[in-house]
């Protein structure tokens, strides 16, 4: 590492203070590791060699240090700025940890089965209850790691006790539209409650917020690559066995299928966890490959709106197509924030994230429009108020982050608060599904 090279450190390093903190914090932090590499350097070690061991030093006493350590991509000098640092998950080892849950994970998912709840007959149960099936092994493997205190404990163990209140108290009807809402947005709200162990209890606490949600997107990779490979280890031993004239259909749809789908979802947390920084290059690339996909796809969908003589025909199908589009931006938005360290001057990249945010917003509109006119027309249903909620909360979230993209992009905005702004707005989606799953039926007549 040359000086430049460690003058390029020292960039990144007051940028990364100037965003998670006061700037008389990263003024002080600034100027005790520019002391220490000082100090060093005049001992006799190379600049390279004075940078690293101050910053292992400064690692060891502050929470800002270590962070900006793990989170960058220079693999080399992080590993030896973060070695021999305590061990904030404790000592209990995380492959046993994983294993431990993945295996009771597939247990929770056939235990119905021996009460005479199997998947061809309980098919409604198990659509109530798929979030709690999925998500209570990820949430108790984070409690394990992160060896949650008893205040924490209570809070995530009694938002699932109460999804799983709200999931089955409710005397509905198999063909009620509450039971679909109840089992798309359940999900998200004990996503979020998990979130409350992955941060160690710590939830208000804005950088691990946004941990979290770099967690998720890498998450989700690890989800979708273990998903692919275990469907054509499955597709082969399949056509492996059906060749040798041995019927094993039974045992993969009713047991290797949906055990080996829950117990990946803690296999995948592992893999996030303990290959930090195989995804941190490639992931990032991900974003800036798909960010300008999804805009020039927005913008066709305005041109086809513009140029439609029917308009925008709104169905519940259309409905979730269009919210999930949605969604899936917003995603794409969240984790391209979380997955870099931004510089203080815009890039090419971020004026392209403006294109996609005011494409999504503008499409929004539009969707909210066409709500309106049918509400207006036929009335309300569950679904409906649902879509117009998740809608108008959409809206507001995209406006905002346009209006703080477009300052940054005019040097007015600090990057800085688009983050804030995304970390603290989880709390809105996390009310909107707990209100989605719990005030709904009862309000909706239990429709």
């Amino acid at each position: 590492m040359s000086a430049d090279g460690i003058d390029g450190q020292l960039e990144q390093w007051q940028s990364y203070l100037r965003k998670h903190g006061s700037q008389a914090d990263a003024d002080g932090l600034d100027g005790q590791l520019r002391g220490s590499i000082e100090e060093l350097t005049a001992t006799g070690l190379r600049p390279e060699e004075s940078f690293l061991i101050a910053l292992k030093r400064l690692a060891a006493q502050d929470g800002p240090a270590r962070e900006f350590a793990r989170t960058q991509s220079t693999r080399l000098w992080r590993d030896l700025v973060l070695t021999d640092q305590p061990n904030r998950t404790g000592n209990r080892p995380a492959l046993l940890t994983m294993l431990v849950c993945a295996v009771g994970a597939a247990v929770a998912i056939k235990a119905p089965a021996l009460f005479g709840a199997d998947f061809d007959d309980s098919a409604e149960f198990y659509l109530r209850n798929l979030a709690l099936f999925t998500l209570t092994p990820l949430a108790v493997y984070f409690g394990l790691r992160r060896r949650l205190g008893p205040a924490a404990i209570a809070i995530v163990a009694g938002l699932f006790v109460l999804g799983a209140v709200a999931a089955n108290a409710y005397g509905l009807d198999s063909d009620s539209q509450s039971i679909a809402l109840s089992a798309i947005h359940l999900p998200l709200a004990l996503w979020l409650a998990t979130g409350v162990a992955y941060a160690g209890g710590e939830w208000r606490s804005a950088p691990k917020r946004m941990d979290f949600i770099r967690f998720t997107g890498e998450w989700i990779i690890y989800l979708v690559l273990i998903y692919l490979g275990g469907g054509v280890l499955t597709a082969i031993t399949a056509g492996t066995f059906d060749a040798i004239g041995i019927d094993v259909e039974t045992f993969v749809g009713e047991w290797l299928v949906p055990c080996g789908a829950v117990a990946a979802m803690v296999v995948a947390a592992w893999l996030v966890e303990t290959k930090q920084g195989v995804l941190e290059t490639i992931a990032p690339m991900l974003t800036k490959i798909f960010t300008p996909l999804f805009t020039v796809v927005l913008l066709a969908l305005l041109i086809g709106f513009g140029l439609s003589r029917t308009g925008l025909e709104v169905d519940r199908d259309v409905l979730i197509l269009f919210d999930l589009l949605l969604a899936v931006i917003l995603g794409l938005l969240l984790y391209a924030i979380s997955a870099t360290d931004r510089p203080d001057e815009p890039k090419l990249f971020d004026k392209l994230q403006l294109a996609l945010v005011v494409s999504a917003l503008l499409v929004d509109l539009l969707v909210l429009t066409a709500i309106t006119g049918r509400i207006t027309e036929y009335g309300t249903t569950p679904n409906k108020i649902a879509a117009l909620g998740e809608n108008l909360i959409l809206l507001a979230n995209l406006a905002w982050s346009a209006w703080l993209l477009f300052g940054f992009l005019r040097g007015r905005t600090p990057f800085a608060r688009l983050e804030r702004w995304q970390t603290s707005y989880l709390l809105v989606y996390a009310a909107w599904a707990w209100i989605v799953v719990l005030v709904f039926p009862p309000l909706f007549g239990f429709r």
